[in-house]
């Protein structure tokens, strides 16, 4: 029992220590390489929230634009079916009618799911681009732990 108390201190030590050596960054001679780490995310930090921000704006467009082919569908497919009732009791011409209106009403749905398809892919996009910035982020917060370790040390 003493010997896995013996070891899991000396685990939880080891562990401690891991975290501290494995920074990239330990001295004041690495400061310029830090430096330009620095520079390099927070720029890419920004290059990332400006293209968030262009994404989120296309996202409100495309949703518009899927709801007005939606819209656009079913006044299609409702017409298609109003169509196709005076088809039923009508002429030839009626029947023609009734196929021009559905062929209408059925590239209407695949514009309408072509739209749909659009909206989540720009809500796959957003969410990439969300944990690309994550990631810059953290690696940002690691950079400043690693210089205000440099700069206690002196």
């Amino acid at each position: 029992m003493k010997n896995r108390i013996h070891l899991l201190c000396f685990l939880v030590l080891v562990m401690a220590g891991l975290s501290a050596y494995s920074q990239k960054y330990k001295t004041v001679a690495d400061t310029g390489k830090l430096n330009l780490e620095y520079v390099k995310v927070s720029n890419d930090i920004a290059d990332l929230t400006t293209q968030l921000a262009t994404a989120q704006e296309k996202l409100t467009d495309y949703q518009a634009k899927a709801k007005s082919k939606q819209s656009d569908a079913q006044d299609a497919a409702n017409t298609s079916s109003d169509q196709a009732s005076k088809a039923t009791n009508g002429n030839v011409n009626d029947a023609k009618k009734a196929n021009k209106k559905a062929k209408k009403a059925y590239n209407e749905a695949k514009d309408a799911r072509s739209a749909h398809n659009d909206v989540a892919d720009q809500n796959d996009k957003i969410a990439k681009l969300s944990s690309k910035l994550k990631k810059k982020q953290d690696r940002l917060q690691e950079l400043v732990v690693m210089r205000s370790n440099i700069n206690g040390n002196n």
